[in-house]
C-alpha cells in the first residue's frame, strides 16, 4: 500500500519509503499514457513555467497537462507548496558545488550564485517559489549546505557565514524574480524605456534632483549582469574584516 503525501514528502529529507510507487492508469486510457509520478509532475510543471511563466503554473493545468484530474496529483505531492518545493529542488540538484578552498572561496560562492541564477532564469518567475517557503528538499538543503561549507572555509565566523547564505540566496531569487517581471514588461507595448529615453527624462528633472541629473550616465549604466556581479563583489567584500 502506496503512503500518504505526507510521508512521502517527510521522506524526501531522509530516504524513498519502499511503498512509494507509480500510479498506474486505469481505464481506456491504460497503457497509452505517461504513469502519473513525482517526477512526471514536477517535469511538467517546469515546462508549463518555462513556457508560460510561474504564474500560470496552478496544479489543475499540471493535471490537465498530464490528462489526468488534480485528484491524482495529490497522491504523490502535499500541495502547490510541495509543488514549488520540489521545483526549486530540481533546478538546485542541477548546480555544481566546488570542493571549498581558502584561497578562491569568494571566487568560489559568486559561480554558486551565477549557477542559481541561470537555472531560475530558464524558468521565468520560479524564483517566487523559492522565496516562498522554508527549503526542505534535500537538493536545496545540498546547495545551502555547501555554500556555507564554502564561506567557512574562508574563516568567516559561523554565525555572519550563516546568514551570508541566507542574504545572498535572498538576492539571486530577488534579482531572479525582477528579471522575469522586467522581460514580461518588455513584451508589453509602450512599456519599455530605452537607456536613452531614461537619460532624457533624467536630464528633463528640475533642480530638485541634482544628483540624479549629474550621474544620469552612472546610475543608468551597465548591464543586468554586470549589476549581479557587482552585488555580489559588494556582499563578499563586506566579509573583509570578518575572514
Amino acid at each position: 500500500m502506496a503512503s500518504p503525501p505526507q510521508r512521502r514528502r517527510a521522506a524526501r529529507h531522509q530516504q524513498l519509503l519502499a511503498g512509494d510507487t507509480d500510479a498506474t492508469r486505469r481505464g481506456p486510457s491504460a497503457g497509452r499514457k505517461r504513469p502519473i509520478t513525482v517526477d512526471a509532475i514536477v517535469e511538467t510543471a517546469l515546462g508549463i513555467v518555462e513556457r508560460e511563466g510561474y504564474g500560470a503554473l496552478t496544479m489543475r493545468r499540471v493535471a490537465g497537462a498530464l490528462e489526468t484530474g488534480p485528484a491524482s496529483l495529490y497522491a504523490h505531492v502535499v500541495n502547490k507548496e510541495d509543488l514549488d518545493d520540489l521545483l526549486i529542488g530540481r533546478l538546485c540538484a542541477a548546480i555544481e558545488l566546488p570542493e571549498p578552498n581558502p584561497s578562491a572561496w569568494r571566487e568560489q560562492i559568486i559561480s554558486v550564485c551565477a549557477q542559481m541564477r541561470d537555472q531560475y532564469l530558464r524558468y521565468p518567475g520560479i524564483s517566487l517559489a523559492a522565496l516562498a517557503g522554508v527549503p526542505t528538499n534535500l537538493e536545496t538543503l545540498r546547495v545551502s549546505e555547501g555554500m556555507l561549507g564554502i564561506v567557512l572555509a574562508g574563516g568567516v565566523d559561523p554565525q555572519t557565514a550563516a546568514w551570508t547564505v541566507d542574504v545572498l540566496t535572498l538576492y539571486v531569487n530577488a534579482f531572479c524574480l525582477e528579471t522575469s517581471l522586467l522581460d514580461r514588461h518588455a513584451d508589453q507595448e509602450g512599456w519599455a524605456v530605452s537607456r536613452d529615453e531614461l537619460l532624457r527624462r533624467f536630464a528633463a528633472l528640475p533642480g530638485a534632483f541634482p544628483n540624479t541629473k549629474r550621474y544620469a550616465a552612472e546610475l543608468t549604466a551597465g548591464t543586468a549582469l554586470d549589476r549581479f556581479e557587482f552585488t555580489l563583489n559588494l556582499i563578499m567584500g563586506g566579509l573583509g574584516n570578518r575572514a
